[in-house]
């Protein structure tokens, strides 16, 4: 029969302390991937429903007074091939998200160029003095790619 010490019941206790700190650490970190996870899918889904779905359509959100993603870019002052350079971008960036759920290594690059872009979004919104509505959604975009950015390391 073994008996035990005063020590060897703190030691076995402050280990099963220690269990218990280590499983909700790791629960946590699960909720976390799975937020990454969630805001990664938003994130790519909204591009997607942006450059692919409604491309040609008018929104309350696009600049100036364009009815659609082309004629957007050229109230920017962009020549017309950049709203099929960045819409390259934006769409790889947004496979790269969602791809990026199984092959993480594609989460950061994607979520930083993307957070770019938002950026130059925004900027271009300043430049031609909409107001702040218009820049509702590159400022929704950019900040969940910083917050993937975030998640991810």
């Amino acid at each position: 029969m073994r008996t035990y010490t005063k020590r060897t019941k703190a030691l076995s206790l402050s280990f099963f302390i220690r269990l218990f700190d280590i499983e909700a650490e790791i629960a946590t970190i699960y909720k976390m991937i799975y937020l990454q996870h969630l805001l990664q899918i938003i994130a790519g889904l909204g591009i997607f429903n942006v450059w692919l779905l409604r491309f040609s359509q008018g929104t309350d959100y696009r600049g100036g007074k364009a009815s659609s993603m082309s004629e957007e870019f050229l109230s920017y002052g962009l020549p017309s091939v950049a709203v099929y350079i960045l819409g390259f971008l934006k769409i790889v960036s947004a496979i790269g998200l969602i791809t990026g759920i199984f092959l993480p290594i594609l989460v950061a690059p994607s979520a930083i160029v993307l957070a770019a872009l938002m950026i130059g979004a925004l900027g271009m919104h300043l430049k031609i003095k909409d107001p702040i509505k218009k820049s509702i959604p590159a400022l929704a975009m950019l900040t969940l790619c910083v917050t993937i950015i975030l998640l991810a390391h």
